[in-house]
Protein backbone atom coordinates (compact mmCIF):
# COMPACT_ATOMS: atom_id res chain seq x y z
CA UNK A 1 0.00 0.00 0.00
CA UNK A 2 1.50 2.87 -0.81
CA UNK A 3 1.77 5.73 2.24
CA UNK A 4 -0.73 8.03 0.90
CA UNK A 5 -3.36 5.33 0.98
CA UNK A 6 -2.22 4.53 4.80
CA UNK A 7 -2.63 8.32 5.87
CA UNK A 8 -6.19 8.59 4.53
CA UNK A 9 -7.03 5.11 5.90
CA UNK A 10 -5.71 6.74 9.42
CA UNK A 11 -7.59 10.11 8.73
CA UNK A 12 -11.03 8.58 7.65
CA UNK A 13 -10.60 5.93 10.51
CA UNK A 14 -9.84 9.21 12.83
CA UNK A 15 -13.22 11.02 11.09
CA UNK A 16 -15.70 8.33 11.47
CA UNK A 17 -15.09 6.55 14.25
CA UNK A 18 -16.19 9.04 16.70
CA UNK A 19 -19.43 10.01 14.64
CA UNK A 20 -20.15 6.49 14.40
CA UNK A 21 -20.47 6.10 18.21
CA UNK A 22 -22.94 9.14 18.17
CA UNK A 23 -24.31 9.46 14.84
CA UNK A 24 -25.89 12.34 13.73
CA UNK A 25 -27.53 11.43 10.76
CA UNK A 26 -31.26 9.89 11.18
CA UNK A 27 -33.61 7.69 8.72
CA UNK A 28 -37.58 8.10 7.76
CA UNK A 29 -39.79 6.58 5.14
CA UNK A 30 -37.45 3.71 3.75
CA UNK A 31 -39.61 2.75 0.60
CA UNK A 32 -39.21 1.42 -2.67
CA UNK A 33 -41.84 0.38 -5.32
CA UNK A 34 -43.35 -2.61 -6.81
CA UNK A 35 -42.27 -3.41 -9.71
CA UNK A 36 -43.42 -5.42 -13.05
CA UNK A 37 -42.17 -9.02 -13.09
CA UNK A 38 -40.01 -7.78 -16.50
CA UNK A 39 -38.29 -4.98 -14.89
CA UNK A 40 -34.49 -4.74 -14.53
CA UNK A 41 -34.15 -2.36 -11.91
CA UNK A 42 -36.44 -0.43 -8.97
CA UNK A 43 -36.00 2.59 -6.96
CA UNK A 44 -35.29 2.99 -3.18
CA UNK A 45 -36.52 6.49 -2.11
CA UNK A 46 -35.69 7.75 1.97
CA UNK A 47 -35.18 11.22 4.21
CA UNK A 48 -32.01 11.35 5.44
CA UNK A 49 -31.53 14.24 8.21
CA UNK A 50 -28.23 15.29 9.96
CA UNK A 51 -28.51 16.92 13.23
CA UNK A 52 -25.10 17.35 13.57
CA UNK A 53 -22.96 20.31 13.20
CA UNK A 54 -20.64 18.36 10.41
CA UNK A 55 -21.79 17.49 6.86
CA UNK A 56 -21.29 14.22 5.59
CA UNK A 57 -22.15 12.49 2.47
CA UNK A 58 -24.03 9.62 1.37
CA UNK A 59 -21.53 7.04 0.01
CA UNK A 60 -22.79 3.71 -0.61
CA UNK A 61 -26.14 1.35 -0.03
CA UNK A 62 -24.83 -1.99 0.42
CA UNK A 63 -27.94 -4.93 -0.42
CA UNK A 64 -28.69 -8.05 -1.62
CA UNK A 65 -28.89 -7.16 -5.34
CA UNK A 66 -26.27 -7.76 -8.15
CA UNK A 67 -25.77 -4.19 -7.95
CA UNK A 68 -27.22 -1.29 -5.83
CA UNK A 69 -25.81 2.51 -7.08
CA UNK A 70 -26.96 5.96 -5.84
CA UNK A 71 -28.60 7.99 -8.86
CA UNK A 72 -30.23 11.62 -9.77
CA UNK A 73 -32.65 12.08 -12.11
CA UNK A 74 -32.26 14.72 -14.80
CA UNK A 75 -34.74 15.67 -17.35
CA UNK A 76 -34.15 16.83 -20.72
CA UNK A 77 -37.69 17.92 -22.15
CA UNK A 78 -39.83 14.66 -21.64
CA UNK A 79 -36.71 12.60 -21.33
CA UNK A 80 -35.39 11.50 -18.02
CA UNK A 81 -32.08 10.05 -17.54
CA UNK A 82 -30.56 8.25 -14.44
CA UNK A 83 -27.25 9.52 -13.81
CA UNK A 84 -25.23 7.66 -11.24
CA UNK A 85 -23.51 9.42 -8.60
CA UNK A 86 -20.75 8.39 -6.21
CA UNK A 87 -21.56 10.36 -3.27
CA UNK A 88 -24.81 12.39 -2.16
CA UNK A 89 -24.47 15.48 0.04
CA UNK A 90 -25.66 15.28 3.51
CA UNK A 91 -25.09 18.76 4.67
CA UNK A 92 -24.85 19.44 8.47
CA UNK A 93 -28.83 20.71 10.06
CA UNK A 94 -30.10 19.68 6.81
CA UNK A 95 -32.83 16.74 5.66
CA UNK A 96 -31.77 15.28 1.87
CA UNK A 97 -34.84 13.43 0.39
CA UNK A 98 -34.64 10.63 -1.94
CA UNK A 99 -37.70 11.09 -3.86
CA UNK A 100 -39.26 10.08 -7.83
CA UNK A 101 -37.63 11.89 -10.13
CA UNK A 102 -35.13 13.11 -8.39
CA UNK A 103 -32.33 11.24 -6.03
CA UNK A 104 -32.88 7.83 -5.36
CA UNK A 105 -31.33 4.35 -5.09
CA UNK A 106 -31.06 2.19 -7.80
CA UNK A 107 -31.60 -1.80 -6.46
CA UNK A 108 -30.50 -3.32 -10.25
CA UNK A 109 -30.42 -6.84 -11.70
CA UNK A 110 -33.63 -8.03 -10.78
CA UNK A 111 -33.88 -10.23 -13.56
CA UNK A 112 -37.47 -11.52 -12.80
CA UNK A 113 -37.20 -11.08 -9.34
CA UNK A 114 -39.83 -8.23 -8.80
CA UNK A 115 -40.24 -5.86 -6.19
CA UNK A 116 -43.81 -7.11 -4.28
CA UNK A 117 -45.70 -4.52 -2.46
CA UNK A 118 -45.61 -5.69 1.07
CA UNK A 119 -41.58 -7.15 0.94
CA UNK A 120 -39.07 -5.49 2.78
CA UNK A 121 -35.60 -4.93 1.26
CA UNK A 122 -32.60 -5.36 4.16
CA UNK A 123 -29.80 -2.32 3.19
CA UNK A 124 -26.77 -0.59 4.79
CA UNK A 125 -26.35 3.04 4.04
CA UNK A 126 -22.97 3.75 4.14
CA UNK A 127 -21.62 7.13 5.11
CA UNK A 128 -18.30 9.18 4.97
CA UNK A 129 -18.41 10.17 8.53
CA UNK A 130 -21.12 8.22 10.66
CA UNK A 131 -20.44 4.97 9.12
CA UNK A 132 -22.67 2.11 8.03
CA UNK A 133 -26.89 2.70 9.61
CA UNK A 134 -28.82 0.24 8.62
CA UNK A 135 -32.60 0.14 7.47
CA UNK A 136 -35.48 -1.52 5.89
CA UNK A 137 -36.86 -0.09 2.62
CA UNK A 138 -40.58 -1.29 2.77
CA UNK A 139 -42.03 -2.17 -0.68
CA UNK A 140 -45.22 -0.20 -1.37
CA UNK A 141 -47.58 -0.29 -4.65
CA UNK A 142 -46.40 3.18 -6.72
CA UNK A 143 -48.82 5.71 -6.63
CA UNK A 144 -49.34 6.86 -10.12
CA UNK A 145 -50.36 10.44 -9.13
CA UNK A 146 -46.45 10.87 -8.14
CA UNK A 147 -45.51 8.50 -11.21
CA UNK A 148 -44.32 10.45 -14.42
CA UNK A 149 -43.69 7.21 -16.79
CA UNK A 150 -39.86 7.17 -16.75
CA UNK A 151 -37.61 4.23 -16.95
CA UNK A 152 -34.81 3.31 -15.95
CA UNK A 153 -32.83 2.14 -19.13
CA UNK A 154 -29.68 -0.09 -18.01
Amino acid sequence: MKPMSLAALAMLATFATPAFADSAISISDARAFETAPSAMAGGGFLSITNTGDSDDALIAVLADFPRVELHTTEFEGDIARMIHLDTIPVPAGETVMLEPGGLHVMFMGLQGNPLTEGDAISATLVFEQAGEIPVTFDVVKRDMAGHHGHSHNH
